[in-house]
């Protein structure tokens, strides 16, 4: 099958999103976790894949997404899209510029970028080139706080700007009105000038239409942005394909997971209104083994556990403080994991939800998922994917980013009428 739509996501939960949105447009999506083995045919329209390069180091990040992108091209992928959160996470040193120029040369030599974070149902927005979180920018937000990649300045094309050292410049949201064509010949002329990377402004759903169109039009794209151009360009498709049949969701026991330190999260987990194992770095650091075993033994109790290690902004610069962020989040990421395994292993757990990009992808590869469908949409950019592990067991996984889901979605994202 050609691919009409190929995907490279910086982390699992994007890759979900994006999945989310596409599905709601009516094109079959699938998610590959990891680099993608290019023998293993694509089955669907729109393939996507999960990498865990958002903060990985630049250089590892630039080549799993190389990597990935060579294998969607031998799958005559016709659109390479390169996914980063709506929120452009990212420090000055990438990863998301750099990423963005090795796939430009996977693309060709006089290829452009085209994008925009711009997802309005998440309530992400660009104008004049600055992002917007609801009716903040993005450095007034809670994105501000983010323990691992703090958002400091919404200008996002000098954000961009110190990440690679090729041209970058924006299509204001008026020329953007003006039209499909008009966008076109905007990028014509900017990459007449020298221009390689162009952000688009959007404010509105048919705003991304509109640069869904004028891509069609255009030669040597790289697509780049977050869910909300993909779905445009998922609604601008001609031809979904045929979804196959998705399981009904499995019997047995399920697990919350969270180990994101969002604002959203924090108080996810102050409504959830249940008792929750907590995990904290001290205790990991001192018996690894005894907390995991002890929070395996909360999960086996209750109809609906919550193992958490979400804290206040206070308490994890302090734990970064004097463990290390890096140092600190691996070892939290590993022990979900393993509670993770163990509870699919041992107790017949068999819907998990998992809230926070990095712990997602850890609980993912310990439970060695390698493919998901979507099974269905909880909330905006949320969806319940379906997977078998290396046992054959079949998983209903919901991994969520941490802004994502309403303050009740510990609770609501189990309704199987949402």
């Amino acid at each position: 099958m050609t691919v009409e739509l190929g995907v490279i996501a910086d982390d699992i939960t994007g890759a979900c999103d994006v999945a989310a949105g596409v599905s709601e447009a009516g094109v079959y999506a699938e998610v590959r976790l990891g680099v993608p083995d290019p023998s293993v045919p694509a089955e669907a329209p729109c393939v996507i894949v999960a990498l865990k390069s958002r903060t990985a180091p630049p250089a590892e990040a630039v080549a799993d997404s190389v990597a990935s992108a060579r294998a969607l091209r031998r799958w005559q992928t016709r659109h390479l899209y390169q996914k980063y959160c709506s929120t452009f996470d990212s420090t000055d040193e990438g990863n998301i510029g750099p990423v963005a120029d090795a796939l430009l040369a996977q693309v060709g030599p006089d290829s452009v970028s085209i994008g925009t974070p711009a997802t309005p149902a998440a309530e992400r927005t660009m104008h004049r080139g600055h992002l917007f979180v609801g009716d903040r920018l993005l450095s007034e937000s809670s994105l501000a706080h983010h323990p691992l990649t703090p958002m400091h300045d919404p200008d996002l094309v000098r954000v961009l700007g110190r990440q690679t050292p090729l041209a970058v410049a924006s299509i204001a949201i008026e020329e953007v009105r003006d039209g499909p064509e008009a966008i076109a010949h905007r990028v014509r002329m900017l990459r007449a000038e020298g221009v390689r990377h162009i952000l688009v402004d959007a404010v509105v759903d048919s705003d991304l239409d509109a640069v869904a169109t004028a891509v069609e039009a255009l030669d040597d794209v790289l697509l780049t942005g977050a869910a909300g151009l993909a779905q445009a360009l998922a609604r601008a498709m001609a031809a979904g394909g045929a979804a196959p049949a998705v399981p009904a969701p499995p019997g047995g026991r399920a697990l919350i997971l969270s180990g994101s330190g969002s604002a959203r999260t924090r108080a996810q987990v102050a409504a959830f209104g249940a008792p929750a194992f907590l995990l904290h770095m001290e205790d990991l650091a001192a018996d690894f083994e005894g907390v995991v075993d002890r929070a395996v033994a909360f999960a086996a109790e209750g109809d609906l556990p919550l193992v958490s290690a979400t804290a206040e902004p206070e308490a994890v610069l302090r734990t970064q403080q004097r463990w290390g962020a890096d140092e600190s989040a691996a070892l939290i990421e590993r022990a979900l994991a393993r509670v993770a395994a163990i509870a699919v292993e041992q107790l017949g757990v068999r819907r998990i939800l998992v809230a926070g990009g990095e712990t997602s992808g850890a609980v993912a590869a310990a439970l060695r998922l390698d493919r998901l469908i979507v099974r269905r949409v909880a909330a905006p950019g949320v969806p319940w994917m379906s997977g078998t592990d290396a046992a054959g067991r079949v998983l209903d996984v919901c991994f969520k980013s941490g802004n994502f889901g309403g303050e009740s979605f510990f609770r609501d994202a189990w309704k199987e009428s949402s």
